[in-house]
């Protein structure tokens, strides 16, 4: 009898270890998924938030530069580059291309490129060696050139400046190379060899005077530079203007 007593003691025992242990285990359980979920979500919106921030240093607003009309276009095209700032609260703001006729534009770039490809393609088929392999190494070489651009203009800016300069600003800047060399191919396809390379040198001073301006124009307004670095911004901007024409020499180079 007393045997049976203390076996039911000791079920009785074991049964509310186990409840103890269960509803301990449930508890501990409770609150480590509390705590993961709430370092998740603390992470997620720190995650979330630099990368908000890196789209907004880096890439802005793309629809920005977009928004232009003819009249913009027209006056761009004639010459009208650098960028006019306006300072509010410390801090340099524009204006989109539509209301800012020196504001930068990714509109131009984007269409000079599918003119350039346009170009090569008729360059190419009138002279019996078109094929849509010999268009794509085109389409590639101006992708490869455009990214060249932007990498160099990226790499002279942070040697001599530590600016916040939106990504697709430069992106804007460094397409304008496809006007020159679209004027440069109409030359090469309606005249002769010689005109052509005339034509091609010209704007490969014209493109090597203007992203010499737009650097400077950064490096005074935005960048800030110290005077102590003035023989090392003249000489990067020298190489800058330099390389524009052996770029524009390879885009031009359709067929060969």
């Amino acid at each position: 009898m007393y045997q049976s007593g203390g076996t039911h003691a000791q079920i009785f025992q074991q049964t509310s270890t186990e409840q103890y242990k269960k509803q301990f285990g449930e508890a501990l359980y409770g609150a480590g998924s509390d705590l993961i979920k709430s370092e998740l979500s603390a992470y997620g919106d720190k995650l979330l938030g630099s990368g908000s921030a890196f789209i907004g240093r880096y890439f802005s607003n793309p629809r920005y530069y977009f928004q232009v009309n003819d009249q913009y276009v027209q006056n761009k095209l004639k010459g009208h580059w650098m960028r006019a700032t306006e300072t509010v609260k410390g801090k340099f703001c524009y204006k989109p291309p539509i209301d800012d006729i020196n504001a930068p534009n990714l509109y131009i770039p984007l269409m000079a490129f599918g003119t350039f490809v346009v170009l090569a393609g008729f360059f190419l088929g009138i002279n019996g060696k078109f094929s849509p392999e010999a268009l794509g190494v085109q389409f590639t070489n101006g992708l490869l050139c455009w990214l060249f651009q932007v990498l160099l203009m990226e790499a002279t800016l942070h040697m001599l400046g530590d600016g916040e300069i939106l990504l697709l600003d430069v992106v804007a800047y460094s397409g304008y190379t496809f006007v020159a060399v679209s004027i440069a191919l109409v030359a090469k396809v309606i005249t002769c060899g010689y005109c052509y390379y005339v034509v091609s040198v010209w704007k490969s001073f014209c493109m090597g005077t203007l992203f010499v301006k737009i650097l400077k124009r950064i490096l005074v307004a935005e960048v800030r530079i110290c005077e102590k670095h003035s023989s090392k911004r003249h000489h990067l901007l020298l190489l800058v203007a330099i390389a524009q024409l052996p770029l524009l020499f390879w885009l031009g180079n359709v067929g060969v």
